[in-house]
């Protein structure tokens, strides 16, 4: 098939990729500057001797030796800068001096410029491995550096020159394979953009709305070749159209009367095709996961705090330095590495983390399987293999696979809700272990909450007829019923349209007050398992840490850092795009306590919409984005778009939904009862459906 243009011009950059060079830490927290400051600093004031700060040095470089080999990754090369004395005899195995490699940074143009923003500024040299240099550019007192210049020993030629965030931030250098190593390359990334799309493809109308939504979820991929060759300037604007555009797609999808019946699901490949397409998607997956993947820095952080768990130890204090702020999750994250390091172990060293891979490759089989059983559950098995092959196609999961981070935890968790989405408690349970696990899921809670307490789903897919909300219209007529008859007959007539009001007037009272009392419990049902849940997770992280800790460890951490790779933070966060960034996250707050109550599609459908608008909202406000957060929301667009389109079945109309209405608490009786019945026969109380499920 053909791209446009611009977007395989786009995608060409996605390099071959190589082991990763990028600093440890690369997607989470950017590398910690302070001990260069704080050397330079106290160069600045020290009044030492040639001979003390050789010996000094000659120390440091004994140390720094020892520490490099323990923090050395499979991901990356940590590189630990070791200071060299200006001097201009080369250290013992060296070409270069000190004196030659600053003269040769000071003199880039690059650095020239940098060094002219902040009058006063200075450069040290470092030794950066055995066949390297660093100069770093400080501000006047080394309060900050401003500038960093890599240099090859043996030539002296330039590698790298770095100013701004990219100084600070490794992982905006653009380092080949830094993140997924050879899932990069562009023969394995278009050929699974292609595998993506080709069975979703409808040749007989192909202007259809869901070739585009497809498209839009591929476009990902141009953000992420800018990315992969550090610009930023263009990689992190390009990521808010799409996002933007899925926003309104799954609020598109809420609606509770859709105009007309969406279009049957037609696959360009045969179902049984298409499941072992399934089974061979996974297994290279696997395999690639197991002989060509990295585990960047919050993949070790589970396994680090899944050994404090283990061990007793705190959970949110004392990380090692080469992951200092790992501790910024919640404790289930951690708590779900456990299994997995009480079978591989964890030798103490960032090395190759079989733990950490086989967490991810567990987290991927279940988000897998999830997607088959919603699938098979609202639509039956076509719609099930469809998802699944959607999980195993989709470019960015691989990306998440093989960078084997946490963040398919999520995806996991939050389709564990839908799954079972007519039990209230086993809501609760979900939601709490989501907003345990990375924190951004609270915003789910009030619309797991409050699922199908607003709505009264009687149709199959949700579609025109299923809400139920002419009740009051329908008692109404009633009452009018009777009144009319009153008027019209005598005697006898008469007396029986007046007992027909009020028996009218009873039995509506009777429903209304029932449907209270089912919508109090199951919100009780919910907020009690979320709360017990809570609290049962939360053991291992209360047990040596407060409260206090926790919040500054984790929320306060993550509210007050900066990022460039949003656009609140890549531009400085001046004051207008500060008070634009807080009117979103304020909007996206409001959409999550809206969705919660307004009227909108009923069924599990309907709710993957809602969460996945959720989810998207709230990433569009946070200072700090990656790749990775797409698997949050993903799995719940794919849900949202296939489900909302009935199957084909051959020899009649579209198929309808087998179990997309199944809703559990969320069905509420009709109205009040026909005439000639009786109340406890028509009465459909849902109490019972989730007791029986439970």
């Amino acid at each position: 098939m053909r791209f446009p243009a611009p977007i395989a011009a786009a995608l060409l950059a996605l390099a071959l990729s190589s082991p990763a060079v990028a600093s440890t830490g690369a997607h989470e927290q950017p590398l910690d500057r302070a001990p260069l400051a704080r050397t330079a600093a106290t160069k600045v004031a020290a009044t030492t001797t040639t001979t003390t700060t050789t010996t000094t040095s000659t120390s440091t470089t004994t140390t720094s030796t020892a520490t490099l080999a323990a923090t050395t990754t499979q991901a990356t090369v940590s590189e630990s800068p070791v200071p060299v004395p200006a001097s201009n005899v080369p250290p013992a195995g060296h070409r270069l001096s000190a004196d030659q490699v600053l003269a040769i940074a000071d003199g880039l143009p690059k650095m020239k410029a940098v060094r002219a923003e902040y009058p006063g500024s200075f450069a040290d040299p470092y030794l950066k491995g055995p066949v390297r240099w660093q100069v770093s550019f400080f501000s006047k007192k080394g309060a900050k550096e401003i500038g960093q210049v890599i240099i090859a020993d043996s030539s002296g030629k330039v590698l790298e020159q770095w100013t701004g965030f990219q100084v600070a931030w490794t992982m905006a250098r653009g380092y080949a394979g830094a993140f997924g190593r050879h899932v990069n390359a562009l023969y394995i990334w278009l050929a699974l953009c292609v595998l993506f799309l080709l069975p979703f493809i409808d040749p007989r109308r192909p202007l259809q709305l869901l070739h585009l939504d497809l498209l839009v979820l591929l476009s990902f991929s141009v953000s992420l070749a800018f990315f992969n060759h550090a610009n930023l300037y263009a990689s992190v604007p390009l990521t808010y159209p799409p996002l933007t555009y899925l926003l309104g797609r799954m609020l598109w999808l809420l609606r509770r009367r859709p105009r007309a019946e969406a279009r049957p699901l037609r696959l360009l490949v045969p179902v049984p095709w298409l499941a072992l397409g399934v089974v061979f998607l996974l297994g290279f997956r696997i395999a690639l996961n197991v002989t060509d993947s990295n585990v960047i820095d919050v993949g070790y952080a589970g396994v680090i705090g899944a050994e404090k768990i283990v061990h007793g130890d705190a959970l949110y204090r004392k990380w090692p330095a080469d992951n200092e702020h790992g501790d910024t999750y919640g404790p289930v994250t951690y708590e779900s590495y456990v299994p997995f390091e009480l079978l591989f172990g964890w030798s103490g060293t960032w090395d190759d983390l079989p733990a950490a891979h086989a967490a991810a490759i567990v987290f991927d089989l279940l988000t897998l399987g999830l997607m088959f059983l919603l699938g098979r559950r609202i639509r039956g098995p076509t719609l099930g293999v469809a998802l699944a092959y959607a999980w195993v196609a989709y470019p960015f999961t691989l990306f998440s696979l093989d960078s084997n981070s946490n963040d398919t935890l999520v995806a996991v968790l939050i389709l564990a809700a839908l799954l079972f989405a007519s039990s209230p408690p086993a809501r609760g349970v979900f939601a709490a272990l989501a907003g345990l696990a990375k924190l951004a899921p609270l915003a789910l809670v009030p619309v797991l909450a409050t699922h199908g307490l607003f709505t009264q789903p009687s149709g199959d897919d949700g579609g025109p007829g299923s809400e139920g909300d002419g009740e009051e219209e329908r008692g109404m007529l009633n009452v009018e019923g009777g009144e009319e008859g009153l008027g019209s007959e005598g005697g006898e007539e008469e007396g029986r349209g007046g007992s027909n009001v009020e028996g009218g007037m009873e039995e509506r009272l009777f429903f209304r007050r029932e449907r209270a009392r089912t919508r109090a419990r199951a919100l009780l049902a919910f907020l009690f398992a979320f709360i017990f849940t809570a609290a049962i997770v939360s053991i291992p992280a209360l047990r040596n840490d407060s409260l206090r800790t926790i919040f500054q460890r984790t929320i306060e951490y993550q509210s007050n850092r900066g990022s460039p790779f949003s656009v609140w933070g890549l531009y400085g966060n001046p004051p207008a795009l500060h008070t634009i960034q807080t009117a979103v996250q304020a909007a996206a707050v409001v959409l999550a306590l809206a969705l919660a109550v307004i009227p909108r599609r009923p069924d599990v459908i309907g709710l993957a919409a809602a969460c996945a608008a959720i989810v998207i909202a709230v990433q569009l406000g946070v200072e700090h984005w990656f790749y990775l957060y797409i698997p949050w929301f993903f799995p719940l667009v794919m849900i949202a778009l296939l489900g909302a389109r009935p199957p084909v079945r051959a020899g009649g109309p579209p198929a309808a939904g087998a179990a997309g209405a199944t809703p559990g608490w969320a069905e509420q009786p009709a109205g009040p009862p026909a005439d000639g019945a009786s109340g406890s026969a028509r009465l459909r109380l849902p109490s019972a459906a989730w007791q029986r499920s439970g």
